[in-house]
């Protein structure tokens, strides 16, 4: 649903009104796109909603004169939802109430969603599927993994990550100064041993820090895996990143490149911090300093605070990096689950081209707006940018990029005038063949006068998905027109017909048909579905 393909940038929007309500009612003429700050021009406008994909896929079972049974029109997924729950950082409390609330959610999975889990220590792991048995099942593997945690042992000072960071990273000396004074106390020193306690503590900051900058970046990594994962999943991609949040100022590349795939493969991140109702450290009574001043003291629930709210940093950008929501300071965590996970019933796609767009690979800052708000106001969710290329792909590489993606996708595309049609033929009760019929009208195809023959060239994918969306099978066929006029007429009043054929075991299965010319470098894609008993 957002992609650059050529020149064009789509733009998914979502707009609720004051109750939070999806609004399905505005036109192209309603919305008003900006490109770094510069006013576009919408070219493209369409309104998806929710459900649309199944009875779309549904028509295709039109029963044609040939032989073979019709194909049933099944449950077909339209989104996919990652839980990826932080495991490396949650605390056991926190995980637990965050793993209910999941569990929750998942007891009311609705018929088109598939729902993975996935954890940052790598463990206990669910892929995507329907099956809520074992999704409740894998929830209940899930327990916290810290890898800097230091198992209970007490240290002297005691450094927090963010302390660690400042120290060492920012060499910002009055937190070195503060972690020597708690040294001081902590090991019963006087005050002439103060550079004796301040090496102590940059010593503890460094061994602090080395683990837990590695916790920070495999919980990236893992991130970019699952972005990567859910990529090759056609239809709706989301991910909740369930977490208390992580310090990452020193991991700027890893985080870029996060939000470029998630961008690029229109993956929503979405964030849950699952710490609840935040409590400032410096209200909290429990939080006793033992540092030897009330100075000393007011200090040290400062940079307690800093990291507070730091850890929130990284799910905030990530959400709001790729279009989605932040759930946060509020203890019902069900309700976050809830608002995060739910599709909206109405998605405006917005189609623009940029003019004399540069290929360096720069970030283009998005605004999307309703011309007129109403006096209640409207909330917008849209994208907030994409990267712009950073060389001009030649045109067979643009093709199979274009082709590439549409075949991931579930979007719906009718720039050429093309018929999916889809049947199966049992031959036992292990063997079927899946049977994918294209049609086309030739008298809306543009075609090139080329040595008194009418030549374009189509390429026509065709795949195949489980019931759970992976990709099973595709193939490719390319068709070389070179029409006499006499031979054009006749097809404009036939058609023509195209069709792959499928060997698979009986199942239900997603079918993906997708058509691009190169003369009009014009491009269809459709959607299908298949249930053999």
């Amino acid at each position: 649903m957002f992609k650059t393909r050529v020149n064009l940038v789509s733009v998914p929007v979502v707009v609720r009104d004051a109750k939070g309500r999806a609004v399905g009612t505005y036109t192209k003429e309603n919305f008003q796109v900006f490109d770094k700050g510069k006013p576009q021009e919408i070219i493209r406008f369409s309104v998806e909603k929710s459900g649309d994909q199944a009875a779309k896929a549904a028509k295709t079972v039109d029963a044609i004169p040939t032989e073979g049974e019709p194909a049933a029109p099944p449950d077909i997924p339209e989104r996919f939802v990652v839980y990826l729950f932080d495991d490396t950082h949650l605390p056991f409390a926190d995980l637990v109430r965050a793993r209910d609330a999941a569990s929750r959610q998942l007891a009311k999975l609705p018929k088109t969603d598939r729902a993975a889990i996935y954890t940052t220590s790598g463990q206990n792991q669910l892929d995507f599927t329907d099956d809520t048995d074992k999704l409740q099942a894998t929830l209940l593997l899930i327990r916290s993994r810290s890898i800097a945690s230091m198992g209970g042992i007490s240290q002297c000072p005691d450094i927090s990550y963010y302390m660690a960071d400042m120290i060492i990273n920012k060499m910002d000396t009055s937190a070195l100064n503060l972690a020597g004074q708690e040294t001081l106390i902590c090991m019963g020193l006087d005050s002439s041993q103060l550079s004796t306690a301040i090496a102590q503590a940059r010593s503890i900051a460094q061994q602090v820090l080395a683990p837990a900058e590695q916790e920070t970046r495999v919980s990236l990594m893992v991130l970019r895996d699952v972005v990567r994962r859910i990529s090759a999943m056609p239809g709706q991609r989301i991910i909740v990143l369930i977490s208390p949040g992580f310090i990452a100022s020193e991991q700027t590349p890893e985080k870029s490149d996060v939000l470029d795939r998630a961008i690029k493969a229109n993956v929503v991140i979405n964030g849950l911090d699952s710490r609840g109702l935040w409590v400032d450290p410096m209200l909290d009574a429990s939080q006793s300093g033992r540092t030897s001043t009330a100075a000393f003291a007011i200090l040290k629930q400062q940079y307690d605070r800093q990291s507070a709210s730091a850890q929130a940093d990284v799910l905030a950008e990530m959400a709001y990096g790729t279009g989605g929501s932040f759930f946060q300071n509020n203890n019902d965590l069900e309700e976050g689950m809830r608002q995060l996970v739910g599709a909206p019933e109405y998605i405006y796609v917005l189609g623009f081209s940029p003019q004399n767009l540069k290929l360096d690979g720069s970030f283009h800052a998005l605004k999307v707006t309703v011309k007129t708000m109403p006096k209640e106001g409207l909330n917008l969710q849209a994208r907030k940018g994409y990267y712009a290329p950073k060389k001009l792909s030649d045109a067979a590489e643009t093709a199979n990029q274009e082709i590439e993606e549409a075949l991931f996708s579930r979007e719906e595309l009718g720039e050429l005038p093309v018929e999916l049609h889809t049947q199966y033929f049992k031959a036992s009760d292990k063997d079927a063949t899946i049977a994918v019929l294209c049609r086309m009208d030739p008298r809306h195809i543009q075609f090139k006068k080329l040595d008194g023959r009418n030549d374009n060239v189509l390429t026509i994918v065709s795949g195949v998905f489980d019931r759970n969306g992976n990709f099973i099978s595709g193939i490719r066929k390319t068709l070389e027109m070179k029409f006499k006029d006499e031979t054009l007429a006749k097809l404009m009043n036939t058609g023509l017909a195209i069709k792959t054929n499928f060997s698979v075991p009986p199942g239900t299965y997603m079918i993906r048909l997708v058509v691009r010319d190169s003369e009009g470098q014009l491009m269809s894609a459709l959607n299908g579905a298949v249930a053999i008993q």
